[in-house]
């Protein structure tokens, strides 16, 4: 089953970080957040992973065009341009990078990666920031005991702020940053 993670937007409110690189590849510890979620794909056995670029699209292919290189033990003979590489630590990715251009919207890339889906009957989809702890194999089943063309999957996250509960001008409670009722 193919993987198509989201990677072509400009990441605008992240823009402190992505004036330098796309959102998908700031990083959360050591790793850019992309690594993340394929590594969560990867845990429910999916590695097949179809990557719409846009917005600097090329630091993402550096990324993995080098990646096999950074993760292992070089030997160079740089007289002889000899190269020994040992002690490999990569996942055993498929990845499909595809240029989908620099404004198109989320549905313009999708329909782009036609080509590269045409086979492969259900697939999964996510955005670039799309890290969480889902159950990829629960997801799965609850969509395929359905029987529908897709299944969505949205969170309701925590308020920013506190709430303050007053009635008749008088703190009734305080609720540390309570759950969304909306959205």
């Amino acid at each position: 089953m193919k993987v198509v993670i989201l990677c072509g937007g400009l990441g605008t409110r992240l823009s402190e970080e992505t004036h330098l690189r796309p959102k998908p590849m700031v990083e959360i510890g050591d790793k850019p957040i992309l690594w993340h979620i394929m590594k969560i794909y990867e845990k429910f056995g999916l590695n097949d992973f179809v990557l719409p670029l846009g917005y600097k699209g090329d630091y993402i292919k550096n990324f993995f065009l080098n990646y096999y290189n950074f993760n292992s033990d070089l030997f160079l003979s740089l007289g002889n341009n000899l190269i020994e590489r040992n002690n490999s630590n990569v996942e055993n990715w498929k990845l499909s990078l595809v240029d989908t251009g620099l404004s198109t919207m989320t549905g313009g890339r999708l329909l782009r990666l036609k080509e590269y889906l045409k086979d492969s009957g259900t697939f999964m989809l996510t955005y670039g920031d799309g890290v969480s702890d889902i159950q990829i194999s629960k997801l799965l089943s609850f969509h395929r005991s359905h029987g529908k063309l897709a299944t969505v999957t949205a969170v309701r996250p925590p308020v920013r702020f506190g709430e303050l509960v007053l009635n008749n001008y008088k703190v009734e409670r305080f609720e540390e940053k309570p759950q969304a009722k909306d959205g």
